[in-house]
């Protein structure tokens, strides 16, 4: 159940405060043995259960997102193989996955969208894959997205040719690799929150997206928060916050 289900129904005088009260602090999860479900996650923190595919097996994968189906949870799994979309696929054959970020996506119930709108930007097509996933995370918690790709700092006249577009957005990703440049030219020509997301794409000197890391953090541009290495997801979660 999440929050304004709860509210609704205190409106309502179907549970009172103490109850609501309870559900909050709730820490609520089932053990998988090789997992731990957390279904109170949403409810305490605005963000739901996410499953991260990366380094497990495609039969756990399918455990744990079987079994959060039958809890009637959303599923939203990153870093997802074509192997284990196949293997989840023959138990929910409505299930969607996005190749190009690697993401897979069961919400029969589309969440409300909230009025702003998350802008994100890529510096380059190579960096798109990222941007995808900090896309469908984003639209999977409920926001509106404008994406924006290829408009780093090699040829700027692009990014200014969007820049109405962008100024209009509550929120700004700015995906980059090599040297991370476009987060700290976007955090001077706007007035709203930017989160870089450094990529690993680069050449040997960028030391897969270190190089972009330390530029993003070392900005002189003020107003930008920075995600770790390739975290379109972590990005996604935290323009979703500012933007709700």
């Amino acid at each position: 159940m999440d929050l304004k289900t709860l509210l609704e129904q205190y409106k309502s005088g179907a549970v009172d405060l103490d109850t609501i009260l309870s559900q909050l602090t709730s820490f609520e999860m089932e053990d998988l043995g090789i997992a731990k479900i957390d279904q109170s996650r949403k409810l305490r923190t605005g963000i739901p259960e996410v499953i991260f595919a990366a380094g497990k097996t495609p039969e756990q994968v399918e455990s744990i997102t079987l079994r959060m189906l039958e809890q009637g949870q959303d599923i939203l799994a990153t870093r997802v193989s074509p192997q284990i979309f196949e293997l989840i696929r023959k138990n929910i054959p409505d299930i969607v996955y996005h190749s190009l970020s690697k993401t897979m996506v069961h919400q029969p119930v589309k969440p409300e969208v909230s009025s702003g709108t998350i802008c994100i930007v890529t510096a380059g097509t190579s960096d798109i894959p990222v941007a995808e996933e900090a896309a469908v995370t984003a639209e999977f918690l409920g926001n509106r997205v404008i994406s924006i790709y290829d408009v780093g700092v090699a040829g700027i006249h692009r990014l200014f040719h969007r820049l109405k577009v962008i100024r209009e957005a509550r929120v700004i990703i700015a995906v980059a690799g090599m040297e991370g440049a476009l987060a700290s030219v976007v955090a001077g020509l706007v007035d709203k929150p930017i989160i870089g997301v450094p990529t690993s794409i680069g050449y040997g000197a960028n030391f897969g997206g270190l190089s972009a890391l330390l530029s993003m953090l070392n900005s002189c541009s003020s107003g930008i928060s920075v995600v770790n290495i390739d975290n379109g997801f972590g990005a996604a979660c935290q323009a979703h916050l500012i933007n709700k």
